[in-house]
This record gives C-alpha cells, structure tokens and sequence, in this order.
C-alpha cells in the first residue's frame, strides 16, 4: 500500500488501505494507516472522503505530531470543495467554521495565518452570495425580501465593499414597496425609506446617488402630500 502511495498511484494505495483498516485498528501502525488514507483521497481529489478521514485521524490521534496538520487539512479540504459562490455555500459554512475550529486549537501554529486568510477569502463568497440573492429580489421586484436580505447583509458583513450600493438599494426598495402597498401600510414605509435616505446621506454626502435619492426623497413627499400624511 504504501509502495503504491509513494509511487503516486493513490487509487490502488485506496483498495489496499481499505482491506488494511479493520485489520490494524488499534494497533502501533492504526495512526500511520490513517494519515496515509486521508491524504491518499486529497490526492485523488476526493475532498469530502479526504475532509471525513482527517477528521477521523484528528479524533483519534489527538496527541499525535500530526494532530496540527490533520486539523488544519480537515478545513483545507472543505476549502477546496467549496463551489463558486453562485451554487450552495453549506460546504464553505463548514470550511470556516473548521478553520476557526483549527485557530482556536492552534492560535500559535505555523498555519493560523493562512488559515485566517482562507477564513476571509470564504466570507468574500459568501458575501457575494448574499449580495447577488439580495439584487436578485430586487430585480424581481419582491421588494420586502430585498430589504430583509439587504438588511442582513449589512449585519452579517458591516465592512463589505457594497454598503454604498446596498443602502441606495434599499431607499428605492423601501419606496418601491411603498408605492405597491395597501393605504394602511404606505405612511409606515414611506417613513422607512426617509429613514434609509438619511442613513445614506450620513456615510455618504458625496456619493454619485446622492442626486438620485434626493430626487426619490421628493417623491416620497409628494406621496405623503397626495395620501393626507405629514412630510417628513
């Protein structure tokens, strides 16, 4: 098994290694068989296999000197699993959540700076995932559950690099669900997207909306006018 490990060809290695596992469980060797079937599956590219036997190794081997490594692979696997940020995001959840597990096991170890750079590039898709669904609300003009998404957005990620274009997004989404609302919940949403309007002055005074959501600010009030309610 190991001859056929080190000669690369990891899928024969996988066959031998399988038969070997039941027969050296709890033996001297039981952690060696281990390390080399976890890596033989990352090398065959099957990453949840390789995620779910570092995994394995980890729980197993606490104290081994491998212990830092396994940890940092079982997250590392998961890493390479993760899709593009258009797809489901569950596997890149899990990858971050392992990679903090790793940081917090390890704060001093020789991987802790990349993993917590691994930690920030799968925010970054998730946070493009978040944001794409939020746009795509809007375009289908479902306006509540692009001010909710949005809204989350801005909670889950306060430093994303969209904040500009989310807040201008949600004074239009905010008048928009305004403007296809009953009577009785109009005055109520006109009053949230005044509120979002000078949210967004206050960051950004300068910013190329700015005559855009004055003019929609306008509009606001003319509604408000029409329908027997107080300018804001």
């Amino acid at each position: 098994a190991v001859e056929y490990y080190e000669k690369g060809d990891y899928y024969r290695a996988l066959q031998v290694f399988e038969q070997l596992i039941p027969v050296y469980r709890g033996t001297d060797k039981a952690e060696q068989l281990y390390y080399y079937y976890a890596y033989a599956y990352y090398y065959e590219r099957e990453y949840v296999m390789a995620s779910y036997y570092f995994k394995r190794f980890s729980v197993n081997f606490p104290s081994s000197e491998f212990a830092e490594e396994a940890s940092f692979m079982i997250a590392y696997t998961k890493y390479l699993d993760s899709p593009r940020y258009s797809l489901d995001q569950t596997v890149t959840s899990e990858a971050i959540d392992e990679f903090q597990l790793f940081i917090n096991r390890f704060p001093y170890g020789e991987k802790a700076a990349e993993a917590t750079e691994l930690i920030i590039e799968l925010r970054e898709k998730l946070e493009n995932k978040a944001y794409n669904i939020a746009n795509l609300y809007f375009k289908m003009e479902d306006y509540r559950a692009a001010i909710v998404s949005y809204e989350n957005l801005l909670k889950d990620f306060p430093d994303t690099e969209f904040k500009e274009d989310i807040l201008y997004n949600i004074i239009n989404a905010y008048y928009s669900y305004a403007i296809k609302s009953i009577e009785d919940k109009k005055k109520e949403r006109f009053e949230n997207a005044v509120k979002a309007y000078f949210d967004f002055i206050a960051l950004y005074p300068e910013s190329e909306y700015v005559a855009d959501v004055e003019r929609l600010r306008e509009k606001v009030q003319e509604k408000l006018r029409e329908s027997g309610f107080e300018e804001l």
